[in-house]
Order: structure tokens, then sequence, then C-alpha cells
């Protein structure tokens, strides 16, 4: 049965995945400018190693950030937040287009970090306007959005580039202060339950402590462990398609490209179209195992290919994969309390934050260890990621069955801690 805060929020939905692909394409933006950016600084025999803390620093303040971000949340409202964290990623973009310094440009990569909330408010608003027979689905148009906004974004910003190599982060800040006004217009907030507390004590802004707390609970700790393998297993491609592609394949920019473009495209179809049909059809946990399976299947398929066509199949193989995200935010969504939504949202953050910044390390060391004999590995690394996770999903397939088939995999709203 419907819950009353679950009532048809169509505009709502609406204007939130609006919101999420224009944050998405107002981070996509900068990507193609930001190495000759750093390059006017002077920083050319150092542009890849401040590329990368400029993108490490970013994951480090959401690791650090984002759970508190998402209990401020539950206590103090899904659009306030909302409204912060855009109104810190203008003020990111703003720095990073006047900046005459490194260091400002610095300071607004950790701006947008501690405020970059957008993505797991975004998460707790669609768990609060929707039941549960509708999450799955509509975790998958969020996913589409975001990823339709990260594709567009870099062709937009590298056309603008072309013009000033500033303009992609006016165009960013400008698109951050018309998602704000856009959220501040007609956003409503959410009709649902509030956590009781006042306030947050210090100790609550440690990031660990929402997933210690969240994880004591039995139904909903395998998941976030498949969570974060999930998406530590996603920074392999993030990490070395680029790299990969030329080294195996001598492919050059434009390949390189049209290449990250399809695969983000068909990652975007599948999450929109596919992941609702077949998690109301065989239910959120045959959805996820699925997914894991031909995430799994995709990986193997690019570390054995022997050429640039070989390499399709691995891509509507993980394409595929993608299907399972969206079937497990449903599923730890569902397992969590209703007052507790924006709490769960920022561990999921914090954890794909923390993947972030360990998944490039890991795959870039194994992927020069490795470069003399056989480029494969990291993909295989990748793969292998899954196998601790192995027990757990066999105990959601027999928890499935045993309420009838798999077909709901979900947990009673009486029974919900």
């Amino acid at each position: 049965m419907r819950t009353p805060h679950a009532s048809p929020g169509r505009l709502a939905l609406i204007l939130i995945l609006t919101t999420v692909a224009l944050d998405a394409i107002g981070i996509g933006l900068i990507a193609p400018v930001l190495p000759q950016l750093l390059d006017a600084f002077g920083l050319q025999h150092h542009l890849a190693l401040h590329a990368g803390a400029l993108t490490a620093l970013y994951a480090l303040m959401q690791f650090v950030c984002a759970p508190a971000l998402g209990a401020l949340s539950d206590r103090y409202g899904r659009r306030p937040v909302l409204l912060f964290s855009l109104a810190g990623s203008a003020l990111d973009y703003l720095l990073m287009a006047c900046a005459p310094w490194l260091s400002l440009l610095y300071l607004g990569r950790a701006i947008a970090g501690v405020s970059g909330a957008s993505g797991s408010v975004a998460g707790a608003y669609i768990a609060d306007i929707s039941d549960e027979s509708q999450r799955a689905r509509r975790y998958g148009w969020l996913g589409a959005s975001f990823g339709l906004g990260l594709v567009a974004g870099p062709v937009i910003g590298g056309l603008l580039g072309a013009v000033w190599l500033r303009a992609p982060f006016v165009a960013a800040a400008v698109l951050a202060a018309l998602n704000f006004g856009l959220a501040w217009c007609a956003l409503p907030e959410p009709s649902r339950q509030r956590a009781p507390a006042p306030a947050l004590a210090l100790r609550e802004w440690v990031p660990w402590r929402g997933l210690r707390e969240l994880g004591r609970l039995p139904d909903l700790a395998p998941l976030l462990w498949l969570y974060l393998a999930m998406q530590l297993a996603g920074q392999v491609p993030g990490t070395l398609w680029a790299i990969y592609g030329h080294d195996r394949y001598g492919w050059n920019p434009t390949a390189v490209g049209l290449s990250l473009a399809a695969f983000g495209v068909m990652h975007a179809l599948f999450q929109a179209f596919a992941t609702g049909r077949i998690s109301e059809r065989y239910g959120p946990v045959r959805t996820l195992v699925g997914g894991v399976v031909s995430d799994v299947l995709g990986y193997l398929t690019f570390a054995f290919a022997r050429s640039s066509a070989g390499m399709a199949p691995g891509l509507l193989l993980a394409a595929g994969g993608s299907i399972g995200l969206p079937a497990l935010l449903a599923m730890t969504s569902q397992r969590t309390d209703e007052a507790r939504q924006g709490a769960l949202q920022g561990v999921l953050a914090s954890l794909a934050s923390l993947a972030a910044v360990l998944g490039p390390l890991l795959f870039g060391a194994i992927y020069v260890a490795g470069a003399g004999h056989w480029n494969g590995w990291a993909w295989i690394v990748g793969a292998a990621l899954y196998l601790p996770c192995v027990p757990a999903l066999r105990a959601l397939l027999r928890g499935a069955r045993a309420r009838g088939g798999g077909a709901d995999g979900a947990v009673p709203d009486q029974a919900r801690t």
C-alpha cells in the first residue's frame, strides 16, 4: 500500500531529476579545460599531479562531509541542504573562473566537496516521494539523468573552452545558479517523518559514525559492503579507459571520446528503461544479481578483447551491469527507516567518495605493475572485487525465494527498524 508521503509527486520528481542532470553537466563542463587551466598557471611538468590532487581533494571532502549533510537533511529538510549544495557549487565554479592563484582553485574544490550533497539529498528525496515498488525504477532514472549530464557536459565544455579557457567555468556557475533558482522557486519539501533530535552533536560529523550505526542493521550491512565493491569496481574504466585504449588498440583522443560517450549513453539507457521493468518482473534482488554478473562478464571481455571491435560486447555487458546499482539503492532504502533516509544517502555518498580516492590509486598501481607483461590485470581485479560479496548475494536470493520467488525482495513496513 502506498504511504501518504509517497503520493504522486510527478512535478517534484521531474524537478529533482533536472537538478541532478544540470549538476552533472556543470561537473562535466570543466573536465576538457582543466589541464589547460593548470598549464596556464605554469604547471606544465606537474599537470597530472595537480589534476589528481584536485580530484582527490573533492572526493576527500565528500567522504568527510556527506554523512553529516545527509543527517542534516533528515533533521532540517531536504530542500535547505540541497539549496546549500547548489549555492556552494556556484561559488566553486566562480572561484575557478576568476582565480588568479592556484590556491583558489584548491579552495574552490574544497568548497565543492563540502557542499556537494546534491546527489545524496536527491536520493533521499526520491525515497521520500516514492513507494517501495517505484524506487528501483526511479533510482534508475536518477542514475540516467546524472549519466547523461556527465556525457553532455564535456561536449559543451570542449566547445566553450575553444572560445575562452574559462568560459566552461562561467557556464557551470550559471547552470548552478539556475539550478538554485529552480529549486528555490519550485521544489517543495517532501512530507516525511523527521529525525527527532534538534541538532547534530560534533561527534556526528565523524564520517564513519553513520556507517557504523547503519552497518549494525543486519539486513543493511551486506548491502553497504556490496555498494562499496560496486563503486570500487566502477573506478577501473574511469581511471584507465583512455590509457588502456591507447596502449592496447592505439586509440586517438577522438576514439577515446566517442567510446566514453557510447559507454555513458548505454549506461543511461539501461538505467532509465531497463531497471524498472526488470525489477518489477524479477524483483530487485535478482536484478541486482543479474547486474553484478553482467558487470563481471563485461570486465572480463575488456581484459581479453584483442581488438576494438572485441570491446563492443563488453560495452553492452557493462552497460547491462548498471541495472544493479539502482536495484541496490532501492533495497538499501527499503531496509532503512524513513527518518534516516538522508543519513543513509550520506553514508552511500561517503563510500562512493572513498572509492573515488582509493580506486584510481589501486588500479593505477596495478596497471603500471602489469603493463610490461599484460595490461588486462586491472579489469580482472575489478571483476574479482565481487567475489567476497557472493555469500551475501546468495543469502539475498534465498531470502527473496522465501518471500515468494524473489518477486519483491522488500522488507515490509511493519518489519523495519
